[in-house]
């Protein structure tokens, strides 16, 4: 074969794919789903509202400082290899929540749980970027983003449903032991399956960059999950200011093992490319919806006294928007381009900006109508849904299929930043609003303050979207203009 010529696709990647989807599905449903299973927990173990916490933190936590070396395994290891790996521990720890007989065997089974989805969930979005062929990706990269659309619609119904069910009198334990006969069913069909997709390099690992990457991130999120919880202690403030001084330190290590020769976690090289920065900062307002689930369930349930059931079935719609948004992305990629980022967040911009006035303009203690608020929902999640796979082809797009990993778990962990901020500031504006004060007017004025918060930082997104959106437009132009200058410039970059 010449050697300009690109190698053939993978035939089978398709299939791989839908295997490695598995890994982007389970950690969002776990998410979810224990959401609605935390009062039948308590009930059954006694656990303590500071315990309840850290159930949902020490998953959360540990997920996100863990996503950046679980996609740069994938690039040194094989994706289908770290993939299987981080399922087995996925349900090895799913089985110790499900029979957990103590809060503090539920709560390290929570924290083995985020370890092992952050090593397997990176893999199917690298994949994307390293198997694909560009015609392909775009359709790749939105059955991504709705299987992420179907996790949100599924966790919420399902976790009530398990627990209503109460299958064979186990109460809340099926939540977490549904993870398994998915697991097995993959494990069985997927080994055969999945090829090798990973780079073939030495393999070197990065201890150094690893240690310092996650202690950087645990410095930056874990105050941010726990900090208002625990009323914003001493040590909070200082995770908060020696996270920055951390970041350079890695920073500094990485580009010194680079310069010798070695494998560095994060390439300095490749975080150069132009425009990658911006991208990320859109990703970084782009979760900014993150406390939204949180903030709206206290006001659908205090403050209209809407079941925990009833107040699941209200998300319906935006699971559905979430869900349609991205397998409608192609359609509006060939139409509209790079543009559809920001139209997307755009929509979600609009949706909160007329949630906030339809409950602003509905008497306090009173539902606002079903129907205009249906259509917000749906809206709101076809933007996020429409915004994501676009969001992450703008990210990952820009460096090698040889990164694609370590991109991946970039992407993934801003994303994890994003919500943990979200939760932090926007919830500490809402209960700082609330004051205290829990009547349905306290409740009402505090949410609609929220929804306005959320929509100001999904519109720096969609400034910061329309920017990059407008540079690849021009680059579009201008190689249109100079077909061979643009050539040559392509493969100085990949050189």
């Amino acid at each position: 074969m010449p050697q300009n010529c690109p190698a053939p696709p993978e035939p089978s990647r398709w299939a791989m794919f839908a295997v490695l989807l598995v890994g982007s599905f389970l950690p969002p449903l776990d998410f979810f789903i224990v959401n609605v299973a935390l009062p039948s927990i308590q009930g059954d173990l006694g656990t303590s509202s500071s315990a309840e916490q850290m159930v949902i933190s020490s998953y959360a936590a540990l997920y996100a400082v863990t996503l950046i070396t679980g996609g740069r395994l994938g690039d040194l290891f094989g994706r289908s290899r770290v993939f299987f790996l981080g399922l087995i521990g996925f349900t090895a720890a799913s089985l110790l929540c499900g029979f957990a007989w103590s809060p503090w065997a539920l709560i390290v089974g929570r924290a083995l749980q985020g370890i092992t989805a952050a090593v397997m969930a990176p893999q199917a979005l690298a994949s994307v970027q390293a198997v694909f062929p560009e015609s392909e990706k775009p359709l790749a990269l939105s059955v991504y983003g709705a299987v992420f659309g179907l996790a949100s619609v599924i966790g919420q119904a399902l976790g009530g449903l398990l627990i209503a069910l109460d299958l064979f009198g186990m109460g809340w334990r099926p939540v977490f032991l549904v993870n398994l006969p998915v697991a097995i069913l993959v494990i069985l069909f997927g080994i055969p399956l999945l090829k090798r997709t990973g780079v073939q390099g030495s393999g070197k690992l990065d201890p150094g960059g690893m240690v310092l990457s996650m202690l950087t991130l645990a410095l930056l999120i874990v105050p941010l999950i726990e900090g208002r919880e625990a009323g914003w202690p001493w040590w909070s403030w200082l995770s908060l200011a020696a996270a920055p001084l951390l970041a350079r330190i890695f920073w500094r290590y990485e580009s010194r093992l680079a310069q010798a020769g070695g494998a560095p976690l994060l390439d300095p090289a490749a975080l150069r490319a132009p425009g990658l920065g911006r991208a990320l900062l859109v990703a970084l307002s782009f979760y900014s919806i993150g406390t939204f689930f949180l903030l709206f369930s206290v006001y659908l349930q205090n403050a209209l006294h809407v079941s925990a059931l009833d107040a699941g079935l209200v998300f319906l719609p935006f699971g559905a928007g979430f869900l349609l948004g991205p397998l409608s992305t192609p359609y509006f990629r060939r139409r509209l381009g790079e543009w559809v980022n920001p139209i997307g967040m755009g929509l979600e911009t609009a949706g909160f900006l007329g949630l906030a006035g339809l409950v602003s303009a509905t008497p306090d203690g009173t539902a606002p109508e079903s129907t205009p608020l249906a259509a917000l929902l749906f809206f709101i999640g076809f933007g996020q849904g429409l915004g994501l796979p676009t969001l992450m082809k703008m990210i990952t797009g820009r460096v090698a299929p040889a990164y694609s990993g370590m991109i991946a778990g970039i992407a993934s962990s801003t994303l994890q930043v994003s919500t943990a901020l979200s939760v932090a500031l926007i919830g500490g504006i809402f209960y700082t609003v609330l004051g205290g004060r829990d009547d349905p007017a306290a409740i009402s004025h505090a949410f609609v303050v929220a929804a306005l918060c959320i929509a100001c930082c999904l519109g720096a997104g969609v400034v910061l979207g329309m920017t990059l959106a407008r540079r690849a437009a021009a680059g579009v132009r201008y190689s249109a203009k100079r077909p061979t200058e643009t050539k040559r410039a392509v493969e100085e970059l990949e050189h």
